[in-house]
């Protein structure tokens, strides 16, 4: 039996346009260590939109992968809310985050996204699996073929490029349908070429899946692909 959904269609189709897919309101992160304070968001205040694909540019240490780790609800904020679709991530139970987690959300690292010892097509069924998908060899066979990967989905994970190890994280996330994809660096250790089919890809997932794609950068190229481009400094939206 497939988990249960974070996200609820409205009878009426209006809910795309009351919330966001991702929202922040106010949020602060703090970090404490003995009596150092460190302050990774000070009133963090965004909305991004069911199916956009988002760039967040800004220095290092200004807080862009504690938002990714607030989003995918591994970590709290320390005052302020987080929503996805509406739903306050801090209202749900561990239960609810995990079937979130399993359902709605996908992340792409820099790297590391996968089973190094499993194949292509075993990883993304693993990740079906897991979403209590029905089929999930079928499934992820198809998935990887529409995103170029049908003549490596045997090979071992660790016999790929990092450019298709990164595509086939992404096929991963458009099987599940994942709603929410979030992607710190992910063309951070990649050459210009492969750069370009990870950046093909994402843009795959927004325009044909419907998913929202939030990717932490700090490179031009890639938010020069983006739909929107928000820039995070000392902690909130640079203006």
């Amino acid at each position: 039996m497939a988990v249960r959904s974070l996200y609820v269609e409205p009878e009426d189709g209006s809910q795309e346009v009351r919330w966001g897919a991702l929202e922040c309101h106010d949020v602060f992160k703090i970090y404490r260590s003995g009596p150092v304070e460190t302050v990774a968001l000070r009133g963090l205040d965004l909305k991004i939109e069911p199916g956009e694909l988002v760039a967040i540019l800004g220095p290092s240490g200004c807080g862009k992968s504690t938002l990714l780790a607030l989003a995918a609800g591994l970590d709290e904020p320390s005052a302020g809310e987080l929503r996805v679709w509406g739903r306050s991530l801090g209202r749900l139970d561990e239960a609810e985050l995990a079937a979130y987690r399993a359902r709605d959300l996908a992340i792409v690292f820099q790297s590391d996204n996968l089973w190094p010892a499993l194949s292509a097509q075993e990883n993304v069924a693993i990740s079906l699996r897991l979403a209590g998908h029905d089929d999930a060899e079928a499934a992820a066979a198809q998935s990887l073929a529409a995103f170029g990967l049908s003549e490596r989905r045997s090979h071992r994970a660790a016999a790929l490029s990092g450019g298709e190890q990164q595509r086939v994280a992404i096929a991963a996330a458009a099987a599940r349908r994942a709603r929410l994809v979030l992607a710190d660096e992910p063309t951070g250790e990649l050459d210009q070429h492969n750069e370009e089919i990870v950046l093909e890809a994402l843009e795959k997932l927004s325009r044909e899946y419907n998913s929202t794609v939030v990717v932490v950068t700090h490179s031009e190229s890639v938010a020069g692909r983006a739909g929107r481009v928000i820039e995070i400094r000392d902690g909130k939206v640079a203006t």
